[in-house]
């Protein structure tokens, strides 16, 4: 999997938090098993943005914390939005640092375009994998 890295307007992501993403995106791919060499947009947008793309795709009017749209190309996966604004709240929220915010937020998008949803048992098979990939990495809650 190779992850293409963007944002809108002035919103700057480190090296740092873009090393993080390619070392989610390489461990989903070792824990799903995923064969092939394709690619994932990971793009980083405000509140406004993604309020936006909430509305427009599924008619909630209020910003989210990520949004995945999957693509029906080979050699393309899809795009994974990420709100920087709603990352930063939900990191002091859960009392964690946001490093560790936007690795749960890139596994969660990169689920959701393998093909995991919410819903009652998916749900939890879902957490499940989220939390796997971020020990595998060692990225922990605190």
């Amino acid at each position: 999997m190779y992850p293409v890295i963007d944002s809108i307007d002035n919103i700057e992501i480190d090296q740092e938090h873009e090393e993080l993403i390619e070392k989610v995106c390489g461990q989903v791919v070792q824990t799903e098993n995923i064969q092939g060499d394709f690619e994932v947009n990971i793009i980083f947008v405000d509140d406004p943005f993604i309020k936006n793309l909430n509305k427009k795709f599924r008619g909630k009017d209020y910003p989210t914390d990520v949004l995945s749209f999957p693509f029906d190309v080979p050699e393309f996966m899809g795009e994974i939005y990420i709100s920087i604004d709603t990352a930063r709240r939900q990191a002091q929220e859960y009392q964690h640092s946001l490093t560790r915010e936007i690795a749960f937020l890139t596994v969660h998008g990169l689920l959701h375009l393998l093909g995991y949803d919410h819903g009652d048992e998916p749900d939890e098979e879902m957490r499940k994998k989220e939390e796997e990939v971020l020990q595998r990495l060692n990225i922990v809650r605190g």
